[in-house]
């Protein structure tokens, strides 16, 4: 079901509520009645599912999130990119807080269709798209919750970033992963997100709001 009908499977298996901290936006998330949230390994693999980072909203696309409604000038009439959104929790933001255009990339077609039923349930438009990475640079603002979590994954997109940040600008919402860069990184703000023991290992990060800097 997962390939042939994806918005009837996210359905299926989260619950319509809020992510702790954003009130203001309604996602299709999992929980503890929801059957993702139980799913194993094998069940996932055997019916061809990515694991269902879509499902949940992760610390920095929360502190994203929270800023951005919190300081709509920030992103008013600009075009956005939501890079790896995830559940698309930091597009959403930028829309209602008035961008002029809002883009989410992601490279799981589950994930896409959780940011189209979740922008649709917030009555944001939001345009979806798959792998962005090495294409030129048509954005204004370019924001990447959390995604230093993995070697190759950073090292991958980082090069592609770093020279998207000499023509726009480039924030990354960090919650303390082990491959977030060394250098090239100016802090501007910092959030303390409530979090679950199920996706962590403790019930809170303190997330970091960082700028990057281009070649």
């Amino acid at each position: 079901m997962a390939l042939n009908d994806p918005e009837a499977f996210i359905r299926a298996n989260t619950l319509i509520a809020a992510a702790p901290q954003v009130p203001e936006i309604r996602l299709h998330l999992a929980s503890e009645l929801t059957p993702i949230w139980q799913a194993t390994e094998t069940w996932l693999t055997e019916r061809n599912v990515e694991p269902p980072f879509w499902a949940f909203a992760w610390p920095g696309g929360v502190a994203f999130a929270r800023h951005i409604l919190d300081n709509a000038d920030l992103v008013a009439g600009k075009r956005v990119l939501d890079f790896a959104a995830g559940c698309g929790i930091a597009a959403i933001a930028c829309g209602m807080a008035g961008a002029a255009s809002v883009e989410a990339s992601e490279i799981d077609p589950l994930a896409l269709a959780a940011v189209g039923l979740n922008a649709a349930t917030n009555r944001v438009p939001v345009t979806l798209a798959g792998d962005v990475v090495g294409e030129a640079c048509r954005w204004d603002l370019i924001l990447c919750g959390d995604v230093c979590y993995e070697a190759p994954m950073t090292g991958h997109i980082m090069p592609w970033l770093t020279a998207m940040a000499a023509v726009a600008e480039v924030w990354i919402a960090d919650p303390g992963r082990a491959y977030l860069p060394k250098s090239g990184l100016a802090a501007f703000g910092s959030y303390r997100i409530e979090t679950t023991l199920e996706l962590e290992d403790r019930t809170a990060r303190d997330v970091t709001l960082y700028r990057l800097a281009g070649d």
